[in-house]
């Protein structure tokens, strides 16, 4: 896992022992104790991937995660004591790729990591081939990794845009989530269907114009999602 890996942890303990575990995992890792050296960090470094707890003094971790969202699409994995409260669904809406509750276990935390590192690279061979998918009013570019509404850039994440892609090459078709957990997110067997819920939110108040009625991409109940075209 030859990457470089930003962890931002305020316990020295936890930080200590999730450095070591990266480094050991093959990661090369800078750490930072709270929010404000964690983003000037992230600003001056650009690490493949971040490591954020929620909880930090100086600047709360979903303001980071927001400053982080306003200038670039870098994968972020967040860190929480609290994985079955609102700071989950906060932290996915807000743009994070993926979630751990502490306490973890280093083999779980590297296999997400791995996951959100692969997801940075070309999925497969239509993105490579740069064949374009159209969706509705959407056109998408996966060489391109840009997706236009009406001929208006949108700004996705790399999780939405792998999400509404996936999605996008096979209208019509249910995807269940454990799917979309695979083929997204890179694992089947860690994963949690607030992941894939709440992304397809996400993505929905980004290209339905009208989030509550979606048109493009809708639920399946029991079963999933599936990309439609708009009737005419």
């Amino acid at each position: 896992m030859d990457a470089r890996i930003l962890l931002v942890e305020d316990d020295p303990s936890i930080r200590e022992v999730t450095a070591l575990g990266l480094r050991a995992a093959g990661s090369t890792v800078a750490t930072a104790a709270d929010g404000v050296e964690g983003l000037d960090r992230w600003r001056a470094e650009r690490p493949d991937l971040v490591l954020l707890d929620v909880m930090l003094p100086r600047l709360d971790g979903l303001e980071v995660l927001r400053a982080i969202r306003r200038e670039a699409t870098t994968p972020v994995v967040v860190l929480t004591a609290r994985a079955d409260t609102i700071d989950v669904v906060v932290g996915l809406e807000s743009g994070a790729d993926d979630y751990v509750k502490k306490p973890f276990e280093m083999p779980e935390l590297v296999a997400r990591v791995r996951a959100a590192l692969r997801r940075r690279a070309p999925a497969d061979a239509l993105e490579a081939t740069g064949q374009a998918v159209v969706l509705g009013g959407l056109r998408i570019d996966p060489a391109g990794r840009t997706a236009l509404l009406d001929g208006r850039e949108v700004a996705l994440t790399r999780t939405e845009f792998d999400l509404l892609l996936e999605l996008a090459r096979q209208p019509g078709r249910v995807v269940s989530r454990e799917a979309l957990l695979d083929r997204v997110w890179g694992y089947d067997f860690l994963g949690d269907s607030r992941l894939v819920d709440v992304a397809v939110g996400r993505l929905r108040a980004k290209v339905e114009a009208d989030p509550a009625e979606p048109a493009l991409i809708v639920t399946v109940r029991g079963a999933g999602y599936k990309a439609v075209r708009p009737a005419g």
